[in-house]
């Protein structure tokens, strides 16, 4: 009777050897034992069609055709005046005349400042005096030079004293004249003029004045782009404000600045009703040379492995083709660029799936250009 349960123990204890020690050649010895006709119903692999490298590829495509655009050079300056001027005296004395204010408009050669004459009336008496008697000295001497009861000498010396009392007069009403300050154009005040009962000393302020029609628009064009500028090309310009104006080019410098190496540029824009204020900022637009472009969507870019920006293409077999392509400006409609041929089917959906030498199944986009 305890010969079973030390079989039961055997047989169990070598289960579990096998099942824990021996499980890989267990599985092994069923897998390989098992009869053919198993290993018959297992199904055979199905093999999976080789990819076709010359299937098409399908794009669509517009067809672009270059179009004469003008080119432009574009700048950011500021409106300037065409002409703005410190008005100050020229001789001493107190202002007699009442203050123009700021903001009025003047007329070339308006008096600004009046200034008190003074003692420079009695100057010019005195000097007119002075004239009328060596006038009449000069003629005495002539008539007796010219009879032998004067010498040559007393003539020259009647002359030069002549002269010299010319001269006086001369300058008396010179300093009379600068006592009214008059405004050297017309054109707007952009102070008040010198208050009443101010002293002017040489030098000093009477009033600033400026001229704003025309008006100056000022851009620095970068080095790269100053060949492109030329003196009468039109130019068009926005202002911060919004408005729009146009001109012409009246100034390009020929000497750069030393910091940043542009050049100065000056456009002259009309500005009768006077919107147009000095110093506001002004983004200009300097027509140049046309050239041949392409109008194309800007989804249309891509890279390709070098970094180079450009466009893939529909050759005439149908393969894909990349070009690449200078950008000139951004609109709202696309963006202009050079380097396509006259005529090209730029592809403008699934670009960015296909390389050069790729076969195309092209389907054509209307074209809006």
């Amino acid at each position: 009777m305890r010969f079973l349960p030390l079989l039961i123990a055997v047989l169990v204890s070598g289960s579990l050897y096998l099942l824990v020690f021996e499980r890989e050649r267990l599985l092994g010895f069923a897998t390989t034992g098992a009869p053919e006709a198993v290993q018959a119903e297992q199904p055979s692999p199905v093999k999976q069609p080789a990819p076709d490298t010359n299937k098409a590829v399908l794009v669509a495509a517009m067809v672009s055709t270059a179009k004469d655009i003008e080119n432009a050079v574009l700048v950011r300056g500021q409106t300037e005046a065409a002409r703005a001027v410190e008005v100050r005296a020229e001789t001493s004395g107190l202002v007699i005349s009442e203050p123009k204010r700021k903001g009025s408009f003047v007329s070339a050669g308006e008096p600004l400042c009046q200034l008190d004459p003074g003692t420079r009336g009695a100057s010019l008496s005195e000097a007119q005096a002075r004239l009328a008697e060596a006038t009449i000295n000069t003629v005495a001497a002539n008539k007796l030079a010219e009879g032998g009861f004067a010498s040559e000498t007393r003539k020259v010396s009647a002359e030069a004293t002549l002269q010299s009392a010319q001269a006086g007069v001369a300058a008396a009403q010179t300093e009379i004249s600068r006592l009214t300050i008059a405004a050297p154009f017309e054109g707007l005040l952009e102070t008040d003029t010198a208050e009443l009962g101010s002293l002017l000393q040489p030098g000093a302020l009477c009033a600033n004045v400026i001229q704003l029609d025309p008006i100056k628009l000022v851009g620095f064009v970068p080095e790269t782009d100053v060949d492109k500028v030329n003196v009468g090309s039109m130019a068009r310009a926005r202002l911060a404000s919004g408005t729009q104006v146009a001109g012409r080019v009246t100034f390009l410098s020929r000497s750069a600045d030393v910091t940043t190496r542009t050049f100065r540029v000056e456009i002259q824009v009309p500005n009768a009703d006077l919107a147009i204020r000095d110093g506001q900022t002004a983004e200009i637009v300097i027509a140049s040379n046309g050239l041949k472009a392409h109008l194309l969507p800007q989804s249309a870019m891509v890279l390709n492995d070098e970094g180079a920006i450009g466009v893939r293409i529909a050759s005439d077999d149908s393969r894909a083709e990349f070009v690449p392509v200078t950008p000139l400006r951004d609109t709202v409609e696309g963006i202009w660029v050079t380097g396509l041929p006259e005529t090209a089917k730029v592809i403008v959906v699934g670009q960015d799936f296909v390389t050069d030498g790729v076969k195309l199944d092209v389907t054509l986009q209307e074209t809006q250009q």
